[in-house]
Formats: structure tokens, sequence, C-alpha cells
């Protein structure tokens, strides 16, 4: 039996989580966009407000945080989906068992 809580190689929910993403961010409405992470502008603003011989090292922990966010957001909403979907589908599941 396929355990769908478990991330391989071939796994389908990945597939269509991973579509869902760029399908969602190529259609941000409005709102959406009112909570956009706009990274790259705070990025640049920081970086304006640092010394020149600092910006280099600035701008790399930066990038280091972004990565590290960006990371941490696809790790619980994968986590958080994925298990969701288990869930809701061993209910339907449970429906039709004895």
């Amino acid at each position: 039996m396929v355990n769908f809580r478990e991330v391989n190689d071939n796994d389908i929910l990945k597939e269509w989580l991973d579509y869902r993403e760029q399908e969602i961010f190529g259609s941000l409405t409005k709102e959406d966009k009112k909570h956009h992470i706009y990274f790259d502008e705070i990025v640049e603003n920081i970086l304006k407000n640092v010394p020149k011989q600092s910006q280099k090292y600035v701008k790399k922990q930066l990038d280091k945080l972004d990565e590290n966010f960006m990371d941490y957001l696809c790790y619980w909403n994968e986590k958080y989906y994925r298990n969701g979907f288990v869930d809701g589908s061993q209910l339907v599941i449970g429906c039709f068992d004895e």
C-alpha cells in the first residue's frame, strides 16, 4: 500500500503541490499581493542603509535568510496539505469500509 504521508521520487501528490504553487503564483489577486512578502524591496532598503564595506556580507546573509525562510514555508505547507489530503482520503475510504 502506498503511504502518501511520505515523499518519494514518484510522488503524485508532490507533483500536484508543485503544479498548484506555479498556478497560484501566476494568478495573484489584489488581496494576495497585499500579503506577499516583498523580499527584494526589503533587501534593497536594508542595503541602502549599510556601509559599503559590509554590503556584500549583509546581502549574502539576507539571501541565506530568504532561502531558509522559503524552505521553511515549503516544508510546512507541504506537510499541512499532504496530511490534510491523506486525512480527508482516509475519512472517505472509511465510509466505504465495513
